[in-house]
Order: C-alpha cells, then structure tokens, then sequence
C-alpha cells in the first residue's frame, strides 16, 4: 500500500489543480475537443484533447483550451503556460498517422501538461523517439504511453526512454485497442504492475477500458491504478465535439458484449486505411457490419455509407451506417451530463467506497 500511495502522488505532483482520486478523459480522436478537457480539468480531473484529423489540427485546438482558460482560470493552475508552467490539459498523439515536427512544435508552444502517445508503427522505437522529441521541445510535459499487451510493459521496463505514466487500456476499450491479443483491465493492469515492481520500475498506471462509472473506477483504483482514464462515458456529456445522432447511440445501445465488435470495416468506409495490423477499434454495431458479414460487398456498402451519411444524424442508429466507436461498458451510459458532474460523480463514489482514511492521495 505504501508503494501505490508513493506512485499516486508522483502522478499528481505535476498537475496541482487535480483532486483525489484522479479522474482523466481520454484523448478521442476528434471528439475529445478544447471545452472538453477543459471542462475535466476544472473539475479536479485531467482532460485530454484528442488528435485530429490532421496533426496540424491540434495547433486550433490547443490555443482555444488556452483561451478558455485565460477567460476563466482553472483553480490551483496557470492561466497561461510559462518556461516552468503548463497549460492543465493533456492532448493525444496516434504515433502512425501524426506528424512528429507539427506535433513538437505545437508541445513547445502551448507546453500542455501532457502528451499521450498511442499506436506507434515500429513499436518502442516510435515511441523512443516521439518521447525524446517532445520532452525536447517541452521538458514540463509528461510523456504518457498507452499500451494494451504485457509485452509492451517488458518494452518499456527495456527501453532507456521511460514514460511518466503508462496508461494501460484492457480490451473492453472503445475506439481503438488491441486486435487479436488484448486482455481485460481486471487481468492486464495487476499483470503489468508485476513486470514492473519485478524490475524495480516506478511508473503511475492509469486503468482504462470498460470504466464508465464510480464502481468501475473504484475496482480499478483495487487494482493498483493510481488514476483511471473514461472515453465513452464522457461521449455523453455536454462538452463532447460529437453529432446529436452519435451521441443518441450511446445512450441507446446496452450489453456491449453483443452490440459492439472490433472491425475496421468503419474505418475503410469512413476512408482511413493504414492502421498498423495490431490494432482494431470497437464499434456499435449497425446495418454495415451486418450487411457486410451476410456478405455484402465492400462496394455497395461503401456507397450505402456515404448516402447515409448525407443524412445527418439519421446515419446512426441500428438501422444507421456510419461508425460509432464506443466501450463494451456501452449499458452503463444512460444520461448526458456536464462533463464536470460525471468528474465528480466518479470521485465521489470512489471516496465513499475507500473512506477518506483509506483513499489513495492523488
């Protein structure tokens, strides 16, 4: 138990504005915009900003988390990054798809208190790499690394470039994980705390994967986790960059193990090829995969896609076509909130749960 009170508060130390237990918002591709992570961070929490489409779409969305802040500053933080300051949000990085010189430099002008590094094409070596880059460019952002497999927790005890934070992401993930080789967060995270206390490696793990509220966060806090890290659960709330159509589909599909599956099959009809083999994303599923696997061919589904897509939000649904990447924990999701309130929430049942005697101090 020392231990883990030790790694909690080396995760915290960076992020003063933070309240205990921490509660993060994953860094989704798009959906995952400035108001978003602001919005976690004010809470006590620590909010990513996702990728964008393009790397160079980050530079917009950086100055509006900064000019949010600005406006309004966040409790116990900066209202603008100086040489030893940073701005308190994170922002995610898909390693194969973004432009390592676009991305240093945005770090280095805004200095985000983070950057979360995912999917790289070359294993450890892109992640060597992307690590050295940005700490380059800004020395006060943490490197965090999220992995899916025990192998890549033996890379990184191996590796002489180590993260700050490992995020661990179990299998029942939404958006993109692990194909062929994930395990579930309950099995995963205790795992690859051993490869690490085994090698006498000191990193904070934030659990992600399946947690969509209190009593999942507070099962992964039993774990070992020093911080735990939601998508899905914060696709429905207001801050959220998502269509009125996605975000209904959240809030209607229950039973994750049923109503989701990992294909790519929305990715190559949405036009995104060129995801390194290993990873696939988690999606509702609708008319698309089911036409598909009755064996409809790629090409008039192609052409149903884009037709339904015209339609607006009528493109999801059960009878929709379009991709709606979310978590097998998908039942758990039943209302939109403030993104500040679901913060909260989360924090607050994991409090009654440990007693604030026996809490983990973040």
């Amino acid at each position: 138990m020392a231990q883990l009170l030790h790694l909690a508060k080396k995760l915290s130390s960076p992020y003063p504005w933070t309240s205990s237990p921490l509660i993060i918002s994953a860094p989704m591709r798009v959906m995952s915009g400035p108001a978003l992570a602001v919005a976690v961070s004010r809470a006590g929490g620590l909010g990513f900003v996702g990728p964008g489409l393009k790397t160079q779409n980050i530079i917009k969305d950086l100055e509006e988390a900064s000019n949010l802040i600005q406006k309004s500053p966040i409790l116990g933080a900066q209202r603008a990054p100086s040489s030893s300051q940073t701005l308190p949000v994170g922002i995610g990085f898909q390693l194969w798809a973004d432009d390592i010189d676009t991305a240093s430099s945005a770090i280095k002008r805004f200095k985000p208190c983070a950057a979360w590094l995912f999917a790289p094409r070359n294993g450890q070596k892109d992640i060597d790499t992307w690590s050295r880059r940005l700490r380059e460019a800004s020395p006060k952002t943490s490197i965090w690394v999220q992995i899916g497999t025990v192998a890549e927790a033996w890379s990184i005890v191996e590796s002489s470039e180590k993260p700050d934070v490992i995020v661990v992401q179990g299998a029942e993930a939404g958006g993109h994980g692990r194909a062929h080789d994930g395990m579930g967060l309950i099995s995963l995270l205790p795992e690859i705390a051993d490869v690490l206390a085994a090698k006498d490696v000191h990193i904070p793990l934030v659990a992600a994967g399946g947690i969509a509220d209190g009593r999942g966060a507070a099962a992964a806090f039993a774990l070992g986790a020093s911080g735990v890290a939601m998508g899905t659960r914060f696709l429905a709330t207001d801050e959220a960059r998502i269509a009125h159509g996605y975000q209904a589909e959240i809030l209607r599909a229950s039973e994750g193990g049923t109503s989701t599956t990992r294909t790519q099959l929305y990715n190559h009809l949405r036009g995104t090829f060129g995801w390194p083999e290993e990873y696939s994303p988690r999606t509702i599923i609708n008319r698309s995969f089911v036409e598909f696997q009755a064996g409809r061919s790629f090409g008039e589904l192609k052409v149903a896609h884009d037709e339904a897509v015209k339609k607006g939000d009528e493109a999801w649904g059960p009878e929709g076509r379009t991709a709606t990447y979310a978590g097998a924990a998908i039942g758990l999701v039943k209302e939109v909130k403030p993104a500040g309130e679901v913060v909260r929430d989360v924090r607050g049942f994991v409090e009654g749960i440990f007693g604030e005697g026996r809490r983990m101090k973040l």
